[in-house]
């Protein structure tokens, strides 16, 4: 496995590293052995890039227990998926409820379509009763529920149960942002299915940059996304009525595609209990280590491996160039999610982040707290 000489990494929120071993076999052979354009050619390397794109869509449909894999649709990155679930779907003029957590993937999308005067937005809080505060945030012409199902601040979750409860009763086209809850938790969209979840390929699931996920496991958007070759129904003007050439226009990345899939695999051979397990014993390991050092505090840590700090006199910048100096990289800052920061009262501050994943160790734990003993 290949980390960066000497670096302890502690970024996982913004994007895995080091990658197993199957991740990077994935993008080599896909490179090097099947280079093909999936679904736009008949002869056998594009066939054979076409079944890795179909077997990463099984993959993903598996994970997330649903029986159509064509509901899986791949887009650039996360952010490119919530765009899309959102612009697609929206009905305007109406109501849009977000979380009092949301990143600017969804913060973003949703200002600019209240600039253009097509919709309203407004913010539930995530402490207390989540469900009551909803059902009070909801209005006439609200339409459209967006909610993350875990804060790249905190850790703190909305449960996907409530979100799909509260759609099946009030009707509302519900979008979950699972960017840091995939690949740390069990989500099924069997039980609890939700109109579209967005997720990246880089972050819990292990792949590389360049690919994410929207979901739809009960029906697709009326609107399409983006307009191009589909590799079907190439004489139509129009893009195709079904998932998911409709709303995947043009070539798709096969070799981030391919180590989605393989990162997956990963996963199925780790298991998700073990890995909730390793990331909840890792979160304990460092919130008891910091809670003995002097000049630091934590800020409304709930867990997934993820802890923000504060320091009494070294800013959340300051603070990250010394780790980084001694060879630790975590972020510091807003993490593009000043909405979430202004929940927990950070907002002026940022906070230094330090999120984990399966490949961290106990050890690298240490390493971190004795630097941190030193700087404080």
């Amino acid at each position: 496995m290949y980390k960066s000489e000497s670096a302890v990494y502690l970024d996982n929120a913004a994007t895995t590293f080091p990658k197993p071993p199957c991740v990077m076999r994935a993008v080599r052979d896909t490179v090097l052995h099947h280079g093909g354009n999936p679904g736009r050619s008949a002869h056998r390397l594009a066939m054979e890039a076409a079944d890795a794109v179909f077997c990463a869509r099984e993959a993903v449909a598996e994970l997330l227990h649903i029986c159509a894999p064509e509901r899986v649709v791949f887009t650039m990155n996360a952010t490119y998926a919530l765009n899309m679930s959102i612009k697609c779907a929206i009905k305007a003029p109406c109501h849009v409820l977000i979380s009092d957590l949301e990143h600017n993937a969804v913060v973003r999308p949703l200002e600019a379509l209240r600039e253009a005067g097509r919709i309203e937005y407004s913010v539930f809080s995530t402490k207390g009763d989540v469900r009551e505060n909803i059902l009070r945030a909801l209005k006439r012409n609200t339409r459209m529920l967006v909610c993350t199902l875990a804060s790249n601040i905190c850790g703190r979750e909305v449960p996907i149960e409530l979100l799909s409860d509260i759609r099946r009763e009030k009707g509302l086209y519900t979008v979950a942002d699972a960017s840091q809850l995939l690949g740390h938790a069990d989500i099924s969209l069997d039980a609890h299915p939700v109109d579209a979840l967005c997720a990246p390929a880089h972050k819990g699931l292990f792949g590389i940059q360049g690919c994410g996920i929207a979901v739809f496991p009960m029906q697709p958007p009326s609107e399409t996304w983006a307009q191009g070759g589909s590799g079907s129904e190439s004489r139509s003007r129009s893009m195709p009525t079904a998932l998911p050439e409709r709303l995947e226009a043009g070539t798709l990345p096969t070799p981030s595609i391919a180590a989605l899939s393989a990162g997956i695999r990963y996963i199925e051979s780790c298991g998700l209990e073990a890995i909730e397990e390793h990331l909840s014993h890792l979160t304990e390991q460092l919130k008891q280590g910091l809670g003995r050092l002097g000049h630091l505090r934590t800020v409304d840590t709930a867990g997934h491996g993820i802890v923000s700090i504060l320091h009494d006199r070294l800013s959340p910048e300051r603070l990250a160039a010394e780790l980084d100096r001694e060879g630790i990289c975590v972020r510091a800052g807003l993490q593009c999610a000043p909405l979430a920061h202004e929940t927990v009262g950070t907002a002026d501050t940022g906070t230094l982040r330090i999120s984990l994943s399966q490949l961290n160790t106990s050890e690298e734990i240490d390493i971190l707290l004795r630097a941190l003993f030193r700087l404080t």
